[in-house]
């Protein structure tokens, strides 16, 4: 299995970014400027918080945005509930964003349980290949003991 090396080539944060398009298209024109705005930041937490963790380097520090991120996401799907119930959306489209909300939810429940998993404690705490002293003392005072070892 590849090591993902940046976190735009997660499956989570791609689903979470289609959700946050989703949501600032749908609530472009709403008037509730309050409504707007919280569920706008939510569906951009979901995104942020998972960005947020890939980049601190430790998997606990990670697994905790982790599930902020599943928190932010089951908050869009409340506000939805509250759009749906003001008539801000017809119920076609607050399933498929409910659906979209819940996939997020579902593919960083997913993916928090293989970090868990994981034997890695983070990029923080990889080990670092140390220099052998030994090394530099047989280059110089043995060369042709270094060249048998270090140049072959």
């Amino acid at each position: 299995m590849a090591t993902i090396q940046k976190f735009e080539d997660l499956i989570c944060f791609s689903k979470a970014r289609e959700l946050t398009k989703s949501i600032y298209k749908e609530f472009k024109d709403c008037r509730d400027y309050g409504f707007k705005d919280q569920i706008t930041r939510a569906s951009v937490s979901v995104l942020s918080n998972i960005a947020e963790g890939f980049e601190r380097g430790t998997k606990n520090e990670f697994l905790n945005f982790l599930y902020i991120a599943k928190g932010s996401a089951g908050e869009v799907r409340a506000q939805l509930y509250v759009a749906l119930d003001a008539g801000y959306l017809n119920l076609e489209t607050f399933k498929y964003l409910n659906n979209l909300a819940s996939e997020c939810s579902r593919l960083v429940q997913s993916f928090a349980d293989k970090v868990k998993k994981g034997a890695s404690a983070g990029t923080q705490f990889k080990k670092l290949e140390k220099d052998d002293p030994m090394k530099e003392i047989l280059r110089t005072q043995a060369p042709d003991v270094y060249k048998r070892f270090y140049e072959n």
